[in-house]
């Protein structure tokens, strides 16, 4: 789930339609948790409050996001075969929200920030955030699925864009160049290098495919904390030089447009939606920083993720 630079944005009063344009559908209850799973602290009120832990995690830490990354992935290939022609994103909500709490764990965008649901699921031109509701997926979509759980006290977060039925090539390059995008933002994390190294890598990119890169929203860190202080952009902004440490944990997750990368919100204040209706597409990881790269957490024990087993590529 991305992190929201406060105080940018673009909110327009006439947007130009796509054919067809994805419209809100009906939002069903919240969904429960059992009593005897653990918590974050915004579970009951909605506000997980100001950023207050270290940038850098403790040995606990790290071995604990190992696990909550590992269970993500995992999860992330469940919701993964559930995307067919005809399946609503409420039904994969529910079908997601049920696997994570089975497994043991919190589904962590339940009621964060009031958010209503258990999962992401953003479609087409929605660049981020879509709330799960009755439309029905139809053979060309494309859809991102963000799945974050809440494990022995800390997150893992991951996402993947993934193709419903037979997708146009423009699509299928969108969705191909924004997984590359995003891997050659992970390979230039090392002890060290500033921060600003990640959007050069991932902007750089773009560019050669004519993509836009969306800079209301970015990676951030990670941990015991949803969203911690720390912010990773995915353009190159020379002023974002903080250099990266060994044992600082954040995600990488690029989104990617065909056209304009401005934006403006539903009035649910949630869904983010490209100003031009044209496609966008996102992938993302929780990693950790160490002294030669990146560890990627959000992968299976086996080091499988769902951006390759589904990858048409």
């Amino acid at each position: 789930m991305a992190k929201r630079k406060r105080g940018r944005g673009t909110t327009l009063d006439r947007v130009p339609v796509s054919h067809p344009p994805v419209r809100p559908g009906l939002v069903g209850p919240r969904r429960r948790v059992p009593r005897h799973i653990e918590r974050p602290p915004y579970a009951r009120t909605g506000e997980p409050g100001p950023a207050v832990s270290s940038l850098v995690r403790s040995k606990e830490e790290i071995e604990a996001m190992r696990r909550a990354g590992q269970m993500a992935a995992e999860v992330l290939l469940f919701a993964g075969k559930l995307v067919v022609p005809g399946v609503t994103t409420d039904s994969i909500d529910a079908e997601v929200h049920d696997e994570i709490v089975r497994r043991g764990a919190y589904p962590s965008p339940l009621n964060y920030r009031g958010y209503p649901k258990s999962v992401c699921t953003s479609i087409n031109e929605v660049i981020c955030h879509g709330i799960p509701d009755s439309r029905a997926l139809v053979d060309g979509d494309i859809v991102n699925i963000d799945v974050t759980v809440f494990l022995n006290g800390v997150h893992g977060d991951t996402s993947t864009t993934f193709e419903v039925g037979e997708v146009d090539e423009r699509s299928r390059l969108l969705v191909r160049e924004t997984r590359t995008a995003m891997y050659l933002g992970i390979a230039a994390v090392k002890d060290g290098a500033p921060v600003n190294a990640i959007g050069g890598a991932i902007e750089s990119h773009a560019r050669i495919h004519r993509l836009g890169v969306v800079r209301e929203f970015i990676g951030h860190g990670v941990g015991p904390e949803f969203h911690s202080g720390l912010q990773i952009p995915h353009y190159y902004d020379r002023n974002h030089s903080t250099p990266l440490a060994t044992g600082m944990t954040f995600t990488i997750e690029p989104m990617l447009t065909l056209g304009s990368p401005d934006l403006y919100l539903w009035d649910d204040q949630w869904t983010a939606v490209t100003a031009d209706q044209r496609r966008s597409a996102q992938f993302e990881h929780t990693l950790l920083c160490a002294e030669e790269g990146a560890e990627i957490f959000t992968r299976t024990p086996a080091g499988e993720g769902a951006a390759e087993v589904f990858s048409r590529d």
